[in-house]
């Protein structure tokens, strides 16, 4: 999963090692005062998190990795 556009890390709601389902919110954006929720595209296993809270992320940054389960 990538960022789409600059923005604030608010919260990571996966952590590696956890199991996710497409549709699963994995990390929320704020940008613009607006919260941009990322979501996984695909189920399977977390595999890496690239980013916490407070971070500031670019355009095309990753966030998480998911190993496809």
């Amino acid at each position: 999963m990538v960022a789409e556009m600059v923005a604030n890390v608010l919260r990571v709601e996966v952590a590696e090692g956890a199991t996710v389902a497409p549709g699963d919110t994995v990390v929320l954006l704020e940008s613009m005062k607006m919260e941009i929720p990322v979501i996984a595209e695909t189920g399977g296993v977390v595999s890496a998190v690239k980013v916490e809270a407070g971070d500031v992320v670019q355009e095309g940054d990753v966030l998480v990795q998911i190993t496809l389960g």
